[in-house]
């Protein structure tokens, strides 16, 4: 699914000032590594993440808090550029600003995350910016649902989301997900359900012990050993 961007004045002057300040602050040798250790999913400009930080201030010094249109129109724009550095930022500005967003907003999270999807962007997206739409908009567990059961990236994003939740959390949920892709063979996905469980384990420590332990023969080792680690 497409999704047109909207027109933004705010977006034309972050997306003028970000690409002139990003790229004069790159480096060939720390984008050749970074790009290295990110498996070759997108090329860097080589600008590490203190330094580009203050950069994004500097962008963003002075402009007005965006309403959704702004958003969609910085994040699309963004991760149009294929420098990596440039999806970090249009993540970080969601994070900040998802609360002037709808629950209309989900469909271009999912754009996100299917778009040069890997760890760095789908983690950030899936408990910083789909995690609160869900939390605004309890009816939204329901595309979950449904996530949990798409592609490796999708359905780690249904399994993170509601990593921040501590005693919000919907276990029902967290359960039947973690049950629903246990026996997925990826890295990314046993890694997830561990990890969420380990965390939902900060709040309800016996709920996650019954759930391993009623469900160690279905779930993989790693997921055990990560969900259990501090229990």
């Amino acid at each position: 699914m497409t999704h047109a961007v909207p027109r933004s004045a705010l977006a034309d002057t972050v997306m003028e000032r970000l690409v002139a300040v990003y790229p004069a602050a790159g480096d060939a040798d720390r984008a050749a590594q970074a790009a290295a250790y990110m498996k070759g999913v997108a090329p860097f400009l080589g600008v590490p993440a203190p330094e580009r930080r203050a950069l994004s201030r500097t962008v963003l010094a002075g402009t007005p808090r965006p309403d959704e249109a702004d958003c969609t129109a910085v994040a699309l724009r963004c991760w149009a550029l294929p420098e990596r550095e440039y999806h970090y930022f249009a993540a970080d500005y969601l994070r900040r600003h998802v609360g002037r967003c709808s629950s209309g907003f989900l469909p271009v999270a999912h754009r996100l995350i299917t778009t040069v999807p890997w760890w760095d962007t789908v983690d950030v997206l899936a408990v910083h910016v789909v995690g609160p739409l869900v939390a605004a908009d309890p009816a939204l567990g329901s595309v979950m649902d449904a996530w949990i059961d798409d592609d490796t990236w999708v359905a780690r994003t249904a399994l993170l989301h509601q990593l921040r939740f501590r005693g919000a959390t919907d276990s029902g949920r967290l359960f039947d997900h973690c049950l629903r892709r246990a026996d997925h063979p990826d890295f990314f996905i046993r890694k997830a359900i561990g990890w969420a469980l380990r965390e939902y384990a900060r709040t309800d420590p016996d709920a996650v012990r019954d759930f391993v332990d009623g469900a160690r023969d279905r779930l993989s080792p790693l997921s055990v050993r990560e969900a259990l680690k501090h229990l």
